[in-house]
C-alpha cells in the first residue's frame, strides 16, 4: 500500500492519542526529538497527533513545527504567550480532544518504548500513567551535580506533602484519560516547573490514583533548570499550590455543609 493512502486511512479515523510537546526555544533539539516520536507513534495501530505548544520562543521553533510533515503522524502548532513549562502544558492539554493524551519533554529524555506499556494500561482502565525514575525497575543516567541532587532530594519530599505516594512528580512523560486531563488543566494555575505537583494532586483529589511505571531516562543537555536561580521560586510554588488546594477544599467543605443541613445527600 502506497504511504500517502496508509497515512490517509490512519487520519480518517478518530484519532485516539494525543501528545503534547512543550517547547520554548527548541529549535536545537526539538527537530530530532520529533522524528523519534512520530517514528515511535507511526508503528502503533491507532491514528495518534502530536501538538508542539509553542511557549513564546525567539527562534525557530514555530516555523520547524509549521513545516513539519503531516504523514504518517500529524503535527501541529499551538501557540502559549505566557511564560513556563506549566502554561505550555495547560494550553496543550485543553487544544485535545481525543480520548487520551499524554505529554513527554521536546529532548525525548524518556525512552519512547514507554509509551505502549502506559497506553495499554489506560486501554486497561488507569487514568493516570505517569514515567517514574524513581521506580526499583526504572534505568536512569544521571549527570547531575551533587548541588542539583540534593535540592532534587528536598523538592520530592515536599511534593509527597501534596500527592502522597507518588514517588517522582517530575518525571516529564504523563499520560491521562483526555476528559480528565482537559478538566484538571482548565483548573491548573501553576505556570512553572512545579506544574506537574498541582495537576497530580488535583488529580488524586478529584479521586483519581496515579500509576507510575518504571522508565529508561538519559540526562540530556541543555536542561534550562538552575539550583542557584529556580529554587527558591519552585518552593515558593509549592507553598501555592497548597495554600491554593487546601483554600479550595475548605471552600467546598463550607458549600457541602448548608446543602447537608437542608437534607441534601
Amino acid at each position: 500500500m502506497p504511504p500517502s493512502r496508509r497515512g490517509n486511512e490512519r487520519t480518517s479515523r478518530p484519532t485516539l492519542l494525543e501528545i503534547i510537546v512543550p517547547a520554548y526555544n527548541e529549535e536545537r533539539r526539538l527537530p530530532g526529538g520529533l522524528l523519534q516520536l512520530c517514528a515511535k507513534l507511526a508503528r502503533l495501530p491507532f491514528p495518534t497527533a502530536v501538538i508542539v505548544v509553542d511557549n513564546a520562543s525567539t527562534d525557530r521553533t514555530a516555523e520547524i513545527v509549521s513545516t513539519w510533515p503531516q504523514e504518517p503522524v500529524p503535527v501541529r502548532l499551538a501557540q502559549c504567550p505566557t511564560p513556563g513549562k506549566g502554561a505550555a502544558v495547560r494550553a496543550g492539554l485543553l487544544e485535545t480532544t481525543a480520548p487520551f493524551v499524554g505529554f513527554c519533554d521536546a529532548d525525548m529524555a524518556t525512552d519512547l518504548r514507554a509509551v505502549e506499556r502506559a497506553f495499554g494500561l489506560l486501554l486497561s482502565g488507569e487514568r493516570i500513567v505517569i514515567g517514574s525514575r524513581a521506580h526499583p525497575l526504572a534505568e536512569v543516567e544521571h549527570r547531575h551535580s551533587p548541588i542539583r541532587e540534593l535540592g532534587a532530594f528536598g523538592f520530592r519530599a515536599l511534593a509527597r506533602v501534596l500527592v502522597p505516594g507518588v514517588s517522582d512528580t517530575q518525571c516529564g512523560f504523563k499520560f491521562f484519560d483526555g476528559l480528565l486531563a482537559r478538566e484538571m488543566a482548565a483548573r491548573l494555575r501553576t505556570d512553572g516547573f512545579a506544574f506537574d505537583v498541582e495537576l497530580l494532586a488535583r488529580c488524586v483529589a478529584d479521586g483519581a490514583t496515579v500509576l507510575e511505571i518504571p522508565v529508561t531516562w538519559h540526562d540530556m543537555p541543555g536542561s534550562r533548570f538552575s539550583p542557584a536561580r529556580h529554587s527558591l521560586g519552585i518552593v515558593l510554588e509549592l507553598c501555592r499550590i497548597w495554600a491554593r488546594l487546601r483554600a479550595e477544599s475548605r471552600g467546598a467543605l463550607r458549600v457541602k455543609q448548608p446543602l447537608d443541613s437542608l437534607g441534601y445527600p
